[in-house]
Order: structure tokens, then C-alpha cells, then sequence
């Protein structure tokens, strides 16, 4: 049954309709989400799918009031997947605007949102006086038609389910917060940069390498951080260099290159994880990260400020369990290569990453002869390079594993052409634009020079090596929600610790919970009592989302697991 929630003119609306869209009532007045949802809410076992415009919008105030749902149905994520689905046969259309948007509609703790739990006198309010519960009907029956019209309909509703369950997730982790010291924090950076300054303020450790920089290059006034100063003096030098990133600066045979390299990671640092960071970011022990799903077009995740997808070595310690708990952290082994075996069918590939790291496997199957060089020359199949080491490797592993190699060579030609390519479960490409079909289009003209149909060429090959990689990377990026849609609902079903000490009675208090996702990597934070039996629903959870990707074609998603006291330790 879904329950679609909105506002009518009448006030805060509630809606029930059939698994088929059809109306299993009439629209019923709710003066109260928190309380309406409490009453038919049977979290995690619930049947009832909630149906709102953007979970982004409705979720965190359920999770203040101490609610969570088991299922729902994001429109706004789910409208952009069917919109661009080459498999859709029967394109959503109408509800343009808040749907097809790409950016995540306010939080609900902006202006006005009280009235997502009590209207009061805000009910003849004249912005609130649309019917936003008719279009949010209306866009949910769009939708479940277009699933109907689809070509492999079972492969959307999945990814469509997983997409939603993904944005619960994002909202949970955010509410719950990854556990942060912030005196491990502060230690690390004292140690590494020297103790606190204010801002705008170099600390003593790059004032010093500050100091080394100018003496080296005889220029008493030069500004670390300006690119352009440091150009100029290092050419002043004799040394000729394009710019001063950190690739070229180490090919550069100069005394200057090993402070400068020290003071631009410094500096990084400092930047992205420095205190001025902790300060804005940490509150009461925990870092709450904006995660955006889908914020990718390959449906891997995005987030809006705090560099949570980014998080350097030098911090790691900083993620700290609580006393007594632990965090358990799991990634999974060559992900995109195993899921490339799924996609092709190539059960030789496959077999090589039975139960084993797959590039050793690769290696013992004889296709190359070190370890290394599996990984060169996969990651080159699956992001087209066409030089070096990895062109040289790619015809031994065509040889081992043709139909693995046939299929994003496949993707890539089609994506050459102009056309869409398809992830696993439904989710296309976007189709290349308006300047890329202007080069192509010049370089078919009877006038086109040499160097149109050389542009032409180059673009073309760039756009197939982007569909060659899309294919792969979305359908990792779909294995991804699935394990962590059956790992939350797996948690959930853990008996809490103590009842009494739940956060706002959610379990994140007293029960293990997700704390961080990086597009193959989860952390989960737990009671230490609970730590083998989280390790083990990680393990079964990576196993039932690859049988709802492959069913039974034999490719395994092996994990690596460490349970530790902070992120650092698994992270070495």
C-alpha cells in the first residue's frame, strides 16, 4: 500500500492508494505527521510505502519526532530515473518543475515547515493554499505507468525502491552523525601543522616550510599560495614548468620541490580539515554530513559541503566510536570488475574472483603475470585507456576474458555514436550535448577540414569512454543501494541494548547503525556486543544484493571487514 502525504487546500493531507495507484479511500485531514504515522507505522516490518515529493523534505522531522519508516517512495529521485530510462516506453510526462529538478528541495526545517507536523493557524496561509497533494497523487500514478510500459519493469521498480531506500539512509546518517573527538581532531592537526591559529593566520609548521620555500628561490616576499607567484620564481630559476601541481613539481630535479610539495599538502589540509572546519562541522560529537543520492548522473552519491566523500588519512582517527561501542567497516573487493563479470555473463571472470581477490585470481588464471598489472589492465577496460601499460595488457585480457571485454567495448561504440547506454536495473546515460553534436555534424560537412573530423574523432572517443564507464560505475553504484537497503533492514531487526536510551527513540543511541557510505564502503556503528553479528549481516546483506542484481550467476561480492576503535585503524 503506498500513503502519499501532502498538502491540500484543506491542510496537511494524507492519501492511501492500492499497490496499482488506484484509491484505496478518501484523502484524510492530518493535523498531526508525527502522530498519523506513529499510528500506522510498523517499523522495519511495515508493508506501507510513503510516498512524498522529496525525502530530503519530509524524512528529518519524522526522525526529530522519533520516527522511522520502513519504506518509502522519493518522486523527485524516482521521476529523474524514469524520465532519462531508455527502457521506459511510456516517458513520465507533466509534473515539469519541482520533479524534474536537480537540486534537493529545502530542508523541511526552512520557513513555514512547522506545519508538516501541526498546521494550526497556518492552514489559510495563501502559500499554502495549493493543491500539492493532487500533483503528488498525480506524479506517483505517472509513475507507476511508465514502470508498467517498461521493457524489464521488475529491474525498475528495484532501483527505483533502492534509490528511495538510499535517501532514508542519507537522512538517517545525517541525523545520527558519524562519531567524531574532536580533541583526536585537534591533536593530529596540533602535531601536524603546529598548535591552533586564527584565521587567516599560517601556522607555525607552514610558516616555517613558508620560510624554506622563499630562501630556496631567493624571493623574500613570495606567497606560497599564490600558483602564479611560485611559477614565476621557479622559472626565475631555470626551471620550465607548466604549472606547479603536484605531478609536475615531482618530475622537477630542484631543492625546492620537497618543502613546496610539504606546504601544498599542508595547506590542503588545512583548508578542507582544519579547524576552522571542526568548527563548522562537529557538534556534540558528531560530524552531520549532507549526503545528496543520485547526486551523480551514474547514480553514485554526491554531498553539499563537508568533504565526507573526501575525508584525508590524516583525520581518520578523528572517526571514533563511543565507549563501549565499535565501529565495523567494510568495503568491497574490486567491485567494479565483479560487477562487469555480472553484467557480461563472463563466467571465467567471475570464477577468477571466487572467493579470492580477483586480481590475484586474474593473475592465477594466467591473463597477466602480476597483480599490478590485472589492475592496470582492468581499470583500463573499464575506463578506455588507450596508452601505456594498460593498452599494452588489454589485448592478454580480451583473450582471458572476451565477453567481459566485449560488452563495455560495446557500451563504448555506442556511446561514439551518440546513443544511451543502460545500467543494470534501468538507469541510462544522458545523452551528450548540443556542442558535441555540432562537432560531429561539421565534421560529416562535404567543407569539413582535417582537424573537424580530428575533433570529431577526439570527441566521440571521449564520450564512448563515458558510457563505457557509465555502464560499469551505475551498476556498481545499484549493487551499492541494494546492500545497504538489506543491511539497514537487517540492523533494524537487532534487539536494542536498552530501550530507555534511544535518541529521540530512532535506535541510533543503542543499536547499530549506518554512519558513513563512500560508493563501496560502509561504516556502521555499534554496541561492541553486536560487532561479529554486524559483521556477518555486512557479509549476507553484499550476498543478497548481488542475487538481486545477477540472480544466480555464479559472481561474489567478498568484503573486507575490520572492526576497530576508529576509522584510522582500518584504514591504516
Amino acid at each position: 500500500m503506498f500513503i502519499v502525504v501532502g498538502r491540500a487546500q484543506s491542510g496537511l493531507t494524507a492519501h492511501r492508494l492500492n499497490d496499482d495507484g488506484s484509491a484505496a479511500g478518501d484523502p484524510e485531514r492530518v493535523g498531526d505527521l508525527g502522530a498519523f504515522v506513529r499510528s500506522v507505522e510498523t517499523f522495519p516490518a511495515s508493508e506501507v510505502r510513503w510516498v512524498w515529493d522529496d525525502t530530503a523534505r519530509w524524512y528529518p522531522r519524522l526522525l526529530e519526532a522519533g520516527l522511522r519508516v520502513a519504506r518509502c517512495h522519493d518522486l523527485r529521485l524516482c521521476h529523474a530515473i524514469l524520465r532519462d530510462s531508455a527502457r521506459v516506453n511510456a516517458p513520465v510526462e507533466g509534473g515539469a518543475g519541482a520533479w524534474s529538478s536537480a537540486e534537493q528541495a529545502d530542508d523541511a526545517s526552512g520557513a513555514g515547515d512547522e506545519a508538516l507536523f501541526d498546521l494550526g493557524d497556518d492552514v489559510g496561509r495563501d502559500d499554502l493554499a495549493t493543491d500539492r497533494l493532487t500533483e503528488t497523487v498525480d506524479e506517483l500514478r505517472r509513475q507507476l505507468a511508465a514502470i508498467t510500459s517498461a521493457d524489464e519493469p521488475g529491474g525498475l521498480r528495484l532501483l527505483l525502491a533502492a534509490e528511495s531506500a538510499g535517501a532514508l539512509i542519507a537522512a538517517e546518517m545525517r541525523f545520527a552523525g558519524l562519531p567524531w573527538s574532536s580533541a583526536v581532531h585537534d591533536t593530529a592537526l596540533t602535531e601536524l601543522l603546529g598548535p591552533r591559529v586564527g584565521p587567516g593566520v599560517r601556522p607555525q609548521r607552514m610558516e616555517v616550510l613558508a620560510s624554506a620555500i622563499r630562501a630556496t628561490l631567493e624571493d623574500p616576499l613570495l606567497n606560497p599560495d599564490s600558483p602564479q607567484d611560485v611559477l614565476r620564481a621557479l622559472r626565475r630559476t631555470g626551471a620550465m614548468v607548466d604549472s606547479t601541481r603536484a605531478w609536475e613539481l615531482r618530475e622537477l630535479d630542484h631543492p625546492v620541490v620537497p618543502p613546496l610539495l610539504e606546504y601544498k599538502k599542508l595547506s590542503r589540509l588545512l583548508a578542507a580539515n582544519g579547524w576552522a572546519w571542526m568548527d563548522a562541522w562537529v557538534r556534540d560529537g558528531r560530524f552531520r554530513a549532507e549526503y545528496l543520492p543520485g547526486g551523480v548522473v551514474t547514480g553514485r552519491w554526491a554531498a553539499r559541503g563537508g568533504g565526507v566523500l573526501q575525508l584525508p588519512k590524516q583525520v581518520r582517527s578523528a572517526v571514533r566510536a563511543d565507549p563501549g561501542w565499535k565501529l565495523v567497516v567494510a568495503d568491497a573487493a574490486q567491485l567494479e570488475p565483479r560487477v562487469l563479470a555480472g553484467l557480461s555473463g563472463d563466467t571465467a571472470m567471475a570464477s577468477a574472483g571466487h572467493g579470492v581477490d580477483m586480481y590475484a585470481g586474474i593473475v592465477a588464471a594466467g591473463a597477466v603475470d602480476t597483480r599490478q598489472h590485472a589492475k592496470i589492465a582492468m581499470l583500463g577496460a573499464m575506463y578506455g585507456a588507450t596508452s601505456g601499460e594498460s593498452a599494452r595488457l588489454m589485448p592478454r585480457l580480451a583473450r582471458a576474458y572476451p565477453r567481459a571485454i566485449a560488452y563495455v567495448e560495446t557500451a563504448a561504440r555506442a556511446g561514439e555514436r551518440g546513443e544511451v547506454v543502460t545500467s543494470r536495473l534501468g538507469r541510462s546515460s544522458p545523452r551528450p550535448g548540443e556542442g558535441w553534436l555540432k562537432t560531429q555534424r561539421q565534421a560529416s560537412d562535404p567543407d569539413a577540414t582535417p582537424a573537424d573530423e580530428r575533433r570529431a574523432r577526439s570527441s566521440a572517443r571521449d564520450w564512448g569512454r563515458f558510457t563505457r564507464n557509465f555502464v560499469v560505475q551505475s551498476s556498481a553504484a545499484e549493487w551499492a543501494l541494494c546492500w545497504m537497503a538489506e543491511l539497514r533492514g537487517a540492523l533494524a531487526a537487532i534487539p536494542r541494548t536498552d530501550a530507555s536510551l534511544g535518541l529521540a527513540g530512532t535506535g541510533f543511541a543503542d543499536a547499530p547503525h549506518l554512519v558513513y557510505f563512500l560508493h563501496d564502503e560502509v561504516i556502521v556503528h555499534t554496541p561492541e556486543e553486536h560487532a561479529d553479528r554486524v559483521a556477518a549481516i555486512l557479509e549476507e546483506s553484499a550476498r543478497r544484493a548481488g542475487r538481486l542484481l545477477f540472480g544466480e550467476f555464479p559472481v561474489d561480492f567478498p568484503l573486507g571487514i575490520g572492526v576497530v576503535d576508529h576509522y584510522g585503524e582500518a584504514k591504516g
